[in-house]
């Protein structure tokens, strides 16, 4: 049985690595999307997992294909299409390595996926759904979500999500707003990070979780606070955490990362996450923001996940 299947995004992060004088940038290439870091991670983490997905059938869809079989995440949900290009983004950094995106993707192939091309039995077979909102921003992909994201809940599958804001990928912010929003409503677990809980909200990490619990019954809300950790809370316990000191170089994929190593901690517990006491939250809590900003000290999404061993060392 599968731990984990996700929909999503499947492209290629260009990351800055130098600049000239001008400022034009030398990039390197890695495989990216934040449902393949999320699901890279869980296999790290000892999960066993699938993507549901859309490439172009063209070398860089071919190249993802391959890194996300030698991720070990099951690939037969992923679609090849001759018509449109594998989505590529571009990411440049300022001085504290934080981010800045330009996608090429008018459109890309992942934002071409139909709900007639879904694997349900890769739904079938998981524990958990998880979806994030770049599938959201276009159709067919948006409906495809929405298909997956109600076939999942009528499945009982646990459903996890990460609102995931991309402000260039939106037309229309309050399209946005309530794009995310309608993910809020159909997840048990949500990673949110602090900026999105103030795009959403207007509020701090303690207001947006409680929010996210009360309103919107989520089970167990996650919010990522950068180099500040964590706040983790379900209805009867919540927590902060800590992250160790490191020399970010590339901030890519750590979110994601955070939400798989979340999920894998979730999944070895083996409690409800709504039954989770606060020992266990700051158990899950300091693991994922321990992998997340180890991430930070490599380049790439997928690339730069820490292996078990390392987590545990700085834990």
């Amino acid at each position: 049985m599968t731990d984990v299947v996700a929909l999503g995004e499947l492209l290629i992060d260009f990351a800055t690595v130098s600049a000239d004088n001008e400022g034009y940038p030398t990039m390197a290439a890695h495989a990216g999307g934040a449902p393949a870091n999320f699901l890279a991670s869980l296999n790290s983490y000892g999960a066993k997992t699938a993507l549901l997905a859309k490439v172009g059938d063209d070398a860089f869809g071919k190249m993802l294909l391959g890194t996300i079989e030698r991720a070990g995440i099951e690939t037969r949900g992923i679609r090849k299409d001759p018509k449109y290009f594998t989505t590529l983004a571009f990411v440049t950094f300022d001085a504290h390595g934080d981010r800045s995106f330009s996608f090429a993707r008018k459109p890309g192939a992942d934002t071409q996926l139909s709900p007639e091309e879904l694997d349900l039995q890769l739904i079938d077979e998981a524990k958990v759904f998880h979806f994030g909102t770049l599938s959201l921003t276009n159709e067919p992909s948006r409906a495809a979500t929405y298909y997956a994201v109600e076939y999942a809940k009528k499945q009982g599958k646990l459903i996890t999500y990460d609102p995931n804001l991309r402000k260039p990928l939106w037309d229309d912010m309050e399209e946005c707003k309530k794009q995310l929003l309608w993910g809020c409503a159909h997840a048990d677990v949500i990673k949110i990070s602090d900026e999105e809980v103030e795009f959403l909200f207007g509020c701090d990490p303690e207001e947006g979780a409680d929010i996210l619990l009360e309103e919107y019954g989520v089970s167990l809300a996650m919010v990522s606070l950068g180099p500040k950790g964590a706040y983790l809370k379900n209805k009867k316990a919540s927590c902060y955490v800590s992250c160790p000191e490191v020399r970010p170089v590339d901030t890519t994929g750590a979110g994601d990362i955070f939400g798989g190593s979340a999920v894998s901690r979730i999944l070895k517990i083996g409690i409800e996450p709504s039954e989770l006491n606060e020992m266990q939250l700051e158990e899950i809590g300091s693991f994922a923001s321990t992998a997340a900003s180890l991430s930070t000290e490599k380049s790439g999404g997928i690339s730069s996940i820490p292996s078990i061993e390392e987590v545990q060392k700085r834990l």
